[in-house]
């Protein structure tokens, strides 16, 4: 459950353990709750000029799953440079919003686009509603959009939809409920993740859930909206904004972060994440820690390290089962 780059990274990993090459190891089967509420870009400008879902961070996960040519996921991933109207937009959003305007159903494009690029696993909107994003900032102030959320420089007290009673989709809650790992982030904490849980029924679903249930801690802070964020100040934002505790798992970064990339952040304001691991345990939480960090242009989770301990995850909830 997620948004942004950090799900689709995460997707882009797991896709090699749908068909894994030891046939004595079964399948993972995936499913991908996507939050709905970016504002900005060609998401939305489609938006605004067609009251349309935002497509953007849903056909990046489906470009991460999928199993076609390559050609087909460029296609998908195509900006124009120019042309009136066309400048900005993606191909892939285009396509997203051509089918909904055909079917008149949101998800059922998004289902449709999934088969066009065979994608190994399904995606679901966390609503179909048409939800803004609000955010309360510590000086009570209120700031209405994700775009305009993400450059806020003061920490967020919290956030919520509008209109409040979202509802989600039947599908997501049967992937929920039948899931044997649930997994949040890695992601933009109040504009990517936290988004998902304000969903009406989606915290009860996954809290009524068997799976192991876990959180991908961010590796650095975002400028603004989690500056000096530890570890545990992520999972306690989780829990107000979810009313209550429903983590089994905290999963963080142990690979050290190079001098030169703290320099480079620290210019933005941001800092490595402080993984404050004693609070973890007296909140009753495991832990699960790995060399997670890829050191690129930027410092992200790396994709196949993060998805061998979501399978790892997945694989202690079946045996859960079948206790």
């Amino acid at each position: 459950m997620g948004g942004g780059t950090g799900l689709s990274s995460v997707l882009e990993g797991l896709k090699q353990f749908t068909h894994p090459a030891d046939r004595a190891t079964p399948g993972v089967d995936i499913t991908a709750i996507v939050t709905v509420t970016d504002d900005g870009g060609s998401s939305g400008r489609l938006r605004r000029e067609f009251d349309v879902l935002p497509p953007g961070d849903i056909r990046n996960c489906m470009v991460a799953l999928s199993e076609d040519s390559a050609l087909l996921s460029r296609l998908f991933q195509h900006r124009f440079p120019a042309g009136r109207g066309l400048k900005g937009h993606s191909f892939g959003n285009l396509f997203l919003m051509a089918l909904t305007q055909l079917m008149g159903d949101f998800p059922e494009a998004v289902k449709a686009s999934s088969e066009v690029l065979k994608i190994a696993g399904r995606i679901y909107p966390a609503t179909a509603a048409n939800v803004d994003l609000e955010a309360i900032l510590a000086d009570g102030t209120r700031v209405v959009g994700e775009t305009r959320i993400s450059h806020c420089r003061q920490r967020i007290k919290s956030v919520r939809l509008h209109p409040r009673k979202a509802r989600p989709l039947a599908a997501a809650l049967s992937a929920i409920a039948e899931a044997d790992a649930i997994t949040l982030g890695p992601g933009s904490l109040f504009t990517s993740v936290i988004p998902n849980l304000l969903v009406a029924g989606i915290p009860q679903a996954i809290r009524a859930s068997a799976a192991v249930k876990a959180y991908f801690v961010n590796l650095m802070w975002q400028p603004g909206e989690t500056s000096e964020f530890t570890a545990s100040d992520h999972v306690r934002a989780l829990n107000r904004h979810a009313g209550g505790k429903f983590l089994d798992y905290v999963v963080v970064n142990i690979r050290a972060i190079t001098s030169a990339m703290k320099q480079r952040y620290a210019r933005e304001a941001a800092l490595p994440v402080e993984n404050d691991l004693d609070v973890f345990f007296k909140m009753g939480l495991k832990v699960m820690a790995g060399n997670l960090a890829s050191h690129g242009e930027t410092v992200k989770h790396d994709p196949d390290a993060t998805a061998a301990a979501v399978v790892k995850l997945a694989q202690e909830g079946r045996r859960r089962k079948n206790l």
